[in-house]
């Protein structure tokens, strides 16, 4: 099955957007491109099904660094309510934020729920407060993506004490760590 979004091209930086530190500041607002987008209104993302993993989330036409791709939506859940959220079947779509709520994108969420790990991760997702003081996760571009290429980030998942070879990766990236654990060093 294919669906295709438009997407959302970035008008302003919040100034609650965070980025991974150890990333060297891509979507910095200097870095992003402030001006109305020539291809606004135009198909630039499918869902499709990846070699990855299920479904995943390909560019149409070439998007620039720092592009927003969207933000992860779905059912909220309070770290309270995560106790007695409905267990999930063999796909997870949850995204925990750092106040300790979740976004499950399998109840309400929109096709950003599709984009698949890798290593080396073309996009990124960012925490960034909205007009209202809720934390979200907007998903952007870390660097020029080629049409046909499938958009991808690094889950870093929070396994516990869990053993990071339940989670294998299967992104083929050269770098590939073999898990989509984030692995401490």
């Amino acid at each position: 099955m294919r669906r295709s979004w438009t997407g959302e091209m970035p008008t302003r930086m919040a100034s609650g957007l965070r980025g991974d530190p150890a990333i060297a500041d891509p979507l910095a607002p200097s870095a992003v491109n402030e001006m109305p987008s020539p291809l606004a209104g135009v198909r630039l993302l499918e869902v499709r099904p990846s070699a990855i993993h299920g479904d995943g989330v390909f560019a149409l036409h070439g998007l620039p660094p720092g592009w927003r791709v969207g933000a992860y939506e779905g059912r909220r859940y309070s770290p309270h309510e995560m106790r007695e959220r409905p267990e999930d079947g063999p796909v997870t779509y949850a995204f925990g934020l750092s106040d300790g709520t979740l976004i499950d994108a399998a109840r309400g969420g929109n096709a950003t729920r599709h984009i698949n790990h890798s290593c080396e991760p073309n996009c990124q997702a960012q925490e960034q407060m909205d007009d209202d003081g809720e934390l979200g996760i907007v998903i952007r571009t870390r660097r020029r993506i080629r049409a046909g290429e499938e958009l991808s980030i690094d889950y870093r998942l929070d396994i516990g004490s869990d053993d990071p070879a339940n989670y294998a990766c299967r992104c083929g990236a050269a770098n590939c760590r073999g898990t989509m654990a984030w692995l401490m060093s």
